[in-house]
């Protein structure tokens, strides 16, 4: 079994200073990667990965994910190539359709959401790549843009995914996948069937508690994401049993497991300490 890179998701629940403390401890204690969801109505994505990388010193930030259906092509690559130029190797980014209910509420809901995807995704990624883009379609019409600072290193660019259809677009566009708390082992290992694409990145976020009260806490949140079976979706107890717990998830293919903590977590520096010096080490 091969390592996998052991990160953390600082939630947005935490206010966008909180956020930006935890990120800044979590770089002083040696996590490999932070990841930032871009949840409504929280602080924005992009905004907040530039606070936190410039905010820090060598930690990966990821942003996990940005809907696509919220955002303009243009600026968001723009705004991606901005911060991999000013922090090159130290970004990746995810797109996915969005919670529908929340696109519906900010009146963007989407038709066609893997439609939509694709195009974003690719014109995006052509931008990074320094092309000049001209694309006319059903979600995205650009005329000869070009961008002027694109970036030396193009980042890593996932897709947000779930079910099937999702998950095969993923394999055929993206560098890599990401799958929501939740996903069990035999779930990982079936998104991979579908994703069906080889040298590709499975992320897969675990929720995770430890102390007292950590499995039933746990249990709860893997409980209300819709978790086929919560008891085998969690990583809860000491930091060998959460080690444990991780490899199954690398086991079952993934390369890189973001431990999640509840959203009542009591304690989230103490968290990502116990990530970071306990955990790491034993799966690394």
């Amino acid at each position: 079994m091969s390592a996998a890179r052991i990160a953390v998701v600082v939630r947005p629940e935490q206010s966008p200073e909180d956020l930006v403390r935890h990120a800044r401890y979590a770089d002083e204690v040696g996590i490999d990667e932070v990841w930032l969801w871009e949840d409504c109505f929280f602080g924005g994505g992009i905004a907040t990965a530039a606070t936190v990388l410039a905010e820090t010193d060598r930690v990966g930030v990821a942003i996990g994910v940005l809907p696509t259906p919220m955002r303009n092509t243009a600026i968001t690559a723009m705004e991606i190539s901005a911060l991999a130029r000013v922090h090159p190797d130290r970004l990746r980014v995810g797109f996915g359709h969005g919670v529908q209910s929340w696109m519906r509420q900010i009146g963007a809901k989407a038709e066609s959401p893997l439609t939509l995807l694709r195009a974003q995704f690719g014109a995006v990624e052509r931008l990074l790549g320094g092309e000049s883009v001209t694309v006319s379609g059903r979600y995205v019409n650009l005329t000869d843009v070009t961008l002027a600072w694109p970036p030396e290193t193009v980042p890593q660019l996932l897709v947000g995914a779930t079910g099937p259809k999702t998950l095969a677009l993923s394999g055929e566009l993206a560098q890599g996948t990401v799958l929501s708390g939740g996903t069990t082992p035999d779930g990982v290992r079936r998104a991979i069937a579908h994703i069906g694409a080889s040298d590709h990145e499975v992320v897969v976020y675990v929720i995770c508690a430890f102390g007292s009260g950590g499995r039933e806490r746990a249990l709860a949140e893997a409980a209300a994401s819709g978790s086929e079976s919560p008891e085998d979706a969690i990583a809860v107890g000491n930091a060998a049993e959460v080690a444990a717990a991780a490899r199954r998830w690398v086991a079952a293919g993934a390369t890189t497991v973001v431990l999640q903590p509840t959203v009542d977590e009591p304690d989230v520096r103490e968290f990502i300490r116990f990530v970071a010096q306990e955990v790491q080490p034993l799966v690394a």
